[in-house]
């Protein structure tokens, strides 16, 4: 994984640990000292906020996105390819116009020096910050991978867009995960009438 998602996953992961420790933590507090953190709920929003536009980011690089496969795979490979190319663009074009409606927002809090209404009182210019952050990752991939297969097809190399671009299959998540394994030690090399068919 490139150092740019590893940093999107690790932050996606680090802040939803946060928030189960936050959970946790606000959990026995009221329990057993019938106190209150008085924002653990703002802190989870503000998480599943920014979770959120990390998450469409790496789904993006790994081809996680839902698309209809079932019929995909049976379309004729002129029109996978059609659909692919069709696909990746407008996906930026969408992830270019969130982050735009995003950025008036953002500007808007800014001005009027907009505040939550709870008992922290957050200044909402830095979750909505870290949230524009977020949605700019997704934006910078959507972009990478929108000119990556733009350019496979203006170079002729439709084989590559149908098999790069399409949706994930069931081939492709069996190999992925025997690359994981082995990775990771598990497996000196692919079982016996597994991959190799």
């Amino acid at each position: 994984m490139p150092v740019f998602e590893r940093l999107a996953a690790w932050i996606f992961g680090l802040t939803f640990v946060a928030l189960a420790l936050a959970v946790a933590v606000e959990t026995i507090m009221r329990r057993v000292f019938v106190r209150s953190l008085q924002g653990v709920d703002e802190f989870g929003g503000y998480a599943l906020a920014i979770g959120a536009a990390l998450a469409i980011a790496l789904a993006l690089r790994s081809r996680a996105h839902i698309r209809i496969d079932v019929v995909h795979d049976r379309l004729p490979r002129a029109l996978r390819v059609t659909l692919n190319l069709i696909a990746y663009p407008a996906l930026a074009v969408a992830a270019i116009a969130i982050l735009v409606m995003a950025w008036f927002a953002f500007r808007e809090t800014i001005e009027f020096g907009s505040v939550a209404q709870t008992p922290w009182a957050t200044p909402l210019k830095y979750p909505q910050g870290a949230w524009l952050a977020a949605l700019a990752v997704f934006v910078v991939f959507a972009l990478v991978e929108a000119a990556k297969v733009i350019g496979l097809a203006l170079s002729g190399r439709f084989r590559e867009v149908d098999r790069h671009y399409g949706p994930r299959g069931a081939q492709d998540e069996l190999e992925e995960e025997l690359a994981d394994l082995k990775a990771r030690g598990g497996l000196a090399e692919p079982p016996a009438g597994g991959a190799a068919r």
